[in-house]
């Protein structure tokens, strides 16, 4: 079984102990926006995807319960403007991302009747490089603040919980149509048990590679993130997936049905 893996390190937690619990799977580790092109295509069978991908990619399922989500600040899924938000006429999204582009995109004209002009910021390249207005990062390069002339910064996790009450659900593990699963759901849950209880250990393995503290990683994976699809998350996720409908950001409304046992 082929397995897509998201290299930053908000799904350390979800892939720590995989190898342990999936000993025959191959693990690929790539950015989440490409992990769900290898999905959709057939090189994946499962994979950690962006969720609105589910709804992207037909006949895709959500296995397992595991998931990223945060309820309230996320720290790693940021919005930088260069000026007031009302006056946000372009925006650059994060080449990585799908979800919180949607996320960022929704947040701005279902709050702010903001529709700003779009382009990518690539792997690699440099925000201060970008003459947008404003830019959306994510993942392991949104948790540094940006300095320089970007006088205005939006946690986008903190702002829908804000705004919607509810978590945001970034992540999900997803299977390609018509998949044996062969109780692989089951590992995915027990890797996911194993990591949460790991945390100490992965921030201690993370922050060289993050570039950020021990402390700082341990404070981001415990307090900012949940790795459970549990009732709220669902009513959270169902949220997300009505209001990216009713932007024409998906072709259909789909429901985060309850994960398998």
């Amino acid at each position: 079984m082929r397995i897509g893996a998201v290299q930053y390190l908000n799904a350390w937690p979800l892939t720590f102990c995989l190898a342990r619990f999936a000993p025959d799977a191959e693990v690929v580790v790539d950015l989440p926006s490409r992990l769900a092109d290898g999905l959709a295509q057939g090189r994946l069978d499962v994979a950690l995807v962006p969720s609105i991908e589910r709804l992207r990619i037909p006949g895709a399922t959500i296995v397992s319960d595991a998931c990223i989500a945060s309820d309230g600040p996320v720290r790693s899924v940021k919005l930088y403007s260069r000026v007031p938000l009302e006056q946000v006429q372009s925006l650059a999204l994060d080449e990585g991302s799908r979800t919180s582009a949607a996320l960022t995109r929704i947040w701005l004209k279902e709050r702010f009747a903001i529709e700003p002009k779009l382009q990518s910021l690539p792997i690699g390249a440099s925000p201060a490089d970008c003459t947008a207005d404003a830019v959306m990062l994510i993942g392991d390069r949104g948790m540094t603040p940006l300095g320089g002339d970007f006088r205005f910064d939006f946690d986008l996790g903190q702002e829908w919980t804000r705004w919607t009450g509810e978590p945001f659900v970034f992540a999900l593990w997803v299977a390609r149509p018509g998949l044996q699963l062969d109780g692989l759901e089951t590992a995915l849950a027990a890797a996911r048990d194993e990591g949460v209880a790991s945390l100490p250990e992965i921030a201690r393995q993370a922050a060289p590679v993050v570039g950020v503290s021990e402390a700082e990683c341990l404070s981001y994976l415990r307090d900012n993130l949940t790795f459970r699809l549990d009732t709220r998350q669902r009513r959270g996720l169902d949220l997300f997936y009505q209001l990216a409908a009713r932007n024409g950001l998906v072709s259909r409304v789909g429901r985060a049905q309850r994960a398998p046992p």
